[in-house]
């Protein structure tokens, strides 16, 4: 029972789509409230990374993590929301609600990160919920440091906070 990483292809978008909204649920559902998470649905979210690979694909990665071939995890990654040629953006990490604690969310940071090193980026970055304090832990324990930066985006329905974390890549 291992863990697989491999780069998403088109045919994986639809079941990414299903996993994000499910991981969504279990992750923000003690501080958003549920009519905040039924949109989007499971099928739109299939529709929203189907439509966003069309546009990104040349400029991003999306890592699928599988375990005995059933899709448990993935991770996107790509340039810096700031245009900052030396940073990557870790834009994602998301997994099935069973797989916490498994080990998949570390395999697929730490994979992020050489992708990123790989890439010639000297610094990660990523935005996190500032409520999501399992999330802040999981990334701090990585390395990663809020940076002080705030913004607010859309989950759903709902307008939330979220901070900036960033942590610098070693190259060995």
């Amino acid at each position: 029972m291992t863990i697989t990483l491999r780069h998403a292809t088109a045919d994986d978008l639809r079941p990414v789509g299903a996993l994000h909204q499910r991981s969504r649920v279990a992750a923000y559902s003690s501080f958003l409230p549920a009519e905040a998470l039924a949109d989007p649905t499971p099928e739109a979210m299939g529709a929203y990374w189907a439509e966003r690979w069309t546009w990104e694909r040349d400029e991003h990665l999306m890592t699928v993590a599988e375990r005995d071939g059933r899709l448990v995890g993935f991770s996107y990654l790509g340039p810096d929301d700031q245009d900052d040629p030396a940073t990557g953006l870790l834009n994602a990490i998301h997994l099935d609600p069973a797989e916490q604690g498994r080990g998949t969310g570390r395999a697929l940071m730490a994979d992020a990160l050489a992708t990123m090193r790989d890439r010639g980026r000297r610094r990660a970055v990523l935005w996190v919920l500032e409520s999501n304090a399992h999330a802040r832990r999981f990334y701090e324990r990585g390395g990663w440091q809020p940076t002080g930066e705030r913004r607010e985006e859309h989950v759903g329905t709902a307008r939330v906070p979220q901070l900036r974390y960033a942590r610098e890549l070693s190259f060995q």
